[in-house]
């Protein structure tokens, strides 16, 4: 039976500059593991932006792991799904291959939560399928993930704190920021443009 984990985290930054610097998370100093970021596709439906993403990350192992899991990489399909009406950003994760070793499924809601604070509630489900170390398994992908996402929030701070540097938390001194689907947009293919263009950078080095 899958594990099962969940958190929730306070971002003390206005739902629209959230969902503008979703886009750009990548690079930080907290997620020098993500490799590459490459846009799958990507829509305007109802009102709703619909992204399609392939990520490329680093997957580290303990020794005894190494007999189930040698990859040096792994790859991560992120779908996502931005209302600027309602003002909610939802994000779905899952790893692609050695999915009977180790799968992780996620699910994180980025909600306004008043002036100047937004709640990211996420939820992840954690299996394995390997007679006699799932168990095991299961419960060492817990404790990275959760650990990734102490990671993840501080990293995103550190992007959010420095596209906003001027944040002040009280609602008196809050300057309204409106975001349009068009501008999420730009933002996250200005997004795959970065990514690509350091792909390539560091292929012409070596």
């Amino acid at each position: 039976m899958a594990r099962y984990y969940e958190n929730t985290s306070t971002f003390n930054f206005s739902w629209d500059q959230v969902a503008c610097g979703y886009w750009k998370r990548y690079p930080n100093p907290q997620s020098t593991h993500v490799l590459s970021e490459d846009t799958w596709s990507r829509q305007v439906k109802d009102g709703c932006l619909h992204t399609k993403r392939l990520l490329t990350k680093t997957n580290r192992v303990p020794k005894w792991g190494e007999r189930f899991f040698n990859a040096q990489s792994v790859k991560i399909i992120e779908e996502s799904i931005v209302d600027p009406e309602k003002k909610i950003l939802v994000t779905y994760t899952r790893n692609l291959g050695y999915t009977k070793v180790m799968s992780v499924v996620e699910r994180v809601e980025y909600k306004a939560a008043g002036p100047g604070q937004t709640i990211a509630r996420r939820s992840a489900w954690i299996d394995s399928q390997v007679f006699g170390f799932s168990r095991a398994i299961r419960a060492f992908g817990v404790e990275r993930f959760r650990k990734n996402c102490t990671q993840m929030v501080n990293g995103f701070n550190h992007v959010l704190h420095s596209m906003f540097p001027r944040q002040v938390p009280s609602q008196h001194t809050m300057t309204p920021m409106t975001h349009t689907l068009k501008e999420m947009r730009e933002a996250a293919a200005a997004a795959t443009d970065r990514a690509k263009a350091n792909v390539l950078s560091s292929v012409n080095r070596t």
